[in-house]
């Protein structure tokens, strides 16, 4: 079972194109995305995760037990990207380890769906309001790991105050977008949301299947730094999601009893964006090495999730019922 999973993931259009841009780094093609292109696809795919987010938002019922999964989700999406952000910064640079922080505080997308398929074939299902929690994931995450950078990049010099840097911190463009976005998207009839369905949704996957054949060119061209940076970013990549997953599949119990939910929660807190994050910090924070951070969530975190780690979480779950 995991391992059709795990052959029918590898063999995902997206991924398969970020391995064609690593490919064609190491066998010295001209191939490239435009910087003009590329800058536009990362502002597309945080609109559409926003802004489908929004909707899912719209279509659920408010009740007591929403609110608390939203409250959740959120804070998750703060304390980790916090506590990742000062483990990694004893081996690594400040922009890599608040870009790597963001990261792993954030989720993946292509991980959710994994996990859903993975819960269909267990005949087990999950609220539709999960979709509005992963969406809701997003920024928080991206959020933090910009404050820390600013905070700490500027800590010798003249710091500037907590108010300045949350401020331009959440007017970033990459964050305002995302945040904007998932507010339209909240604010929209069903029929004004179907009148841009095609370029919202229709597109999303080859819009994708481009950003991440261009994430493949950059951690291809700077592939070298994801080795050089040692043993230490490999075991971060698998040792924290796990860790985060295992804790998350208990400490939901206490926040609902659908096990379909606990579940996606566990996956969400283990598992580390390479489409969200990577879009903004390109933007928020260049300097940061696309090299080290995309390659520990898509060739380390993501295999281990889907092969390991969510026959883990759900047997957790199973056993705090």
């Amino acid at each position: 079972m995991n391992l059709d999973l795990l052959i029918d993931n590898l063999t995902s259009p997206a991924l398969l194109f970020f391995a064609l841009g690593v490919l064609a780094v190491k066998l010295k093609s001209d191939l490239e995305i435009p910087p003009t292109s590329s800058k536009f696809i990362s502002l597309y795919l945080l609109f559409s995760i926003g802004f489908k987010g929004g909707q899912e938002l719209a279509h659920s019922i408010f009740t007591i037990d929403i609110i608390w999964a939203v409250l959740f989700g959120i804070l998750l999406s703060l304390l980790i990207p916090f506590y990742c952000f000062f483990i990694l910064k004893r081996k690594l640079s400040v922009e890599n380890s608040g870009a790597i922080a963001a990261a792993y505080g954030s989720v993946s997308a292509v991980t959710f769906v994994t996990a859903v398929s993975f819960l269909e074939i267990q005949n087990l299902g999950f609220d539709g309001h999960m979709v509005a929690v992963m969406a809701l994931m997003e920024a928080p995450a991206i959020i933090v790991g910009v404050v820390l950078i600013r905070l700490y990049c500027e800590e010798q010099e003249d710091s500037p105050k907590l108010g300045k840097i949350l401020s331009h911190s959440f007017t970033n463009g990459s964050v305002m977008l995302i945040l904007g976005s998932l507010l339209i998207g909240l604010l929209a009839s069903d029929q004004q949301a179907q009148g841009i369905k095609p370029f919202t949704t229709d597109i999303f996957k080859g819009f994708l299947a481009i950003f991440l054949l261009d994430m493949g060119i950059v951690s291809g061209r700077k592939l070298n730094d994801f080795f050089k940076s040692g043993w230490f970013t490999s075991l971060f990549a698998v040792a924290i999601p796990f860790i985060n997953g295992c804790l998350v599949a208990v400490v939901s119990g206490l926040i609902t009893d659908d096990i379909g939910n606990r579940f996606i929660f566990a996956v969400l807190a283990s598992s580390a964006s390479y489409i969200a994050v990577p879009a903004a910090m390109k933007i928020a924070v260049p300097n940061a090495n696309p090299g080290i951070y995309l390659p520990m969530a898509l060739a380390v975190t993501f295999p281990f999730n889907i092969t390991l780690g969510m026959p883990v979480y759900l047997s957790i779950i199973g056993s705090y019922i």
